[in-house]
């Protein structure tokens, strides 16, 4: 691990996979850390809805990069970025080996491969516009100004056409002149972890987060910091709402939850094969093929 350039360990996967329990188990067998690299884990009081490691994980094998903001205080990609390369140098800087586990992929490769990120926060009122005004238009006037960014972003992906245009209106500057690329000084070896059997896991896991108490969570975030809290118009946490406005049952909101978090998973997937490029653990035996390729990674 004194190696130059650092090593450094990454493990991908769709939500619902498993990552949690194998990253532990690998942390436990090379006696390292866990960066958490995950865009809701970030926030405090909210564990269910984000299946957040539990205290008990998180006294097991020490996790960063999680709790370190309320809720009320949005972390965008750029300061993620930051706040999460300073905290993998200091890993590195103390001869450790880090490891990054997560299903972000757009905020994992912010870290890993040094994507620039614009500085733009989000701007509510340009975005309710925009939305007004529908995709095909939004993405008409995407193509005239960015033309670039077309090429790269889906023609019914509303959320990133809306962000691309938010950045041009912002900094006068089209989003595909923006990003580049500076990768760190990192030797990286990025494991994959998918399941076969991934939707039912996805089915008894939201099963298990609304029997658990993501209803009473919500209703604490609501309580704490209003029912217009942004991050709660986010999968699980959106639902929750409707129940408690009454505008839908526990078995609905089971029901939207499972389907919403399937199709996220799928966009992980798909975001993973062409953005990253993995090696995909066995699933026979997850922890042992973990072992055999990062012995050899850093030997």
């Amino acid at each position: 691990m004194n190696s130059y350039p650092p090593h450094v360990i990454i493990l991908i996967g769709p939500t619902a996979s498993g990552k949690t329990e194998l990253a532990i188990e690998i942390a436990e067998y090379f006696k390292t850390r866990i960066h958490n690299i995950d865009s809701r884990q970030v926030y405090k009081f909210m564990d269910i809805g984000t299946a957040k490691p539990s205290k008990k994980q998180q006294k097991k094998i020490k996790h960063f990069l999680i709790d370190i903001e309320e809720p009320i205080h949005p972390i965008n990609v750029k300061q993620f970025q930051e706040i999460a390369q300073k905290s993998i140098k200091q890993e590195i800087q103390q001869n450790n080996l880090p490891f990054l586990v997560g299903g972000s992929g757009l905020y994992m490769n912010s870290i890993t491969k040094g994507f620039f990120v614009p500085d733009v926060p989000p701007q509510k009122d340009l975005r309710s516009q925009l939305e007004e005004l529908g995709q095909k238009r939004c993405w008409d006037l995407l193509k005239n100004c960015d033309p670039l960014s077309t090429k790269k972003i889906n023609f019914a992906d509303q959320i990133r056409t809306i962000r691309a245009l938010e950045v041009f209106y912002v900094t006068g500057k089209p989003l595909s002149a923006l990003k580049f690329q500076k990768p760190p000084d990192w030797r990286i070896l990025e494991l994959g972890l998918d399941r076969d059997n991934l939707k039912e896991r996805i089915i008894q896991r939201t099963k298990n987060m609304f029997s658990s108490g993501i209803i009473e969570e919500t209703n604490y975030l609501i309580s704490k910091y209003g029912f217009d809290l942004p991050i709660l118009e986010t999968i699980g946490y959106r639902e929750a709402k409707d129940v408690l406005k009454n505008n839908s049952t526990i078995d609905k909101a089971i029901e939207v939850t499972t389907k919403k978090t399937i199709q996220f998973a799928k966009r992980q997937k798909t975001w993973f094969r062409n953005k990253n490029n993995p090696l995909w653990l066995n699933n026979k035996n997850l922890l042992k093929d973990a072992i055999i390729k990062i012995e050899s990674f850093l030997s």
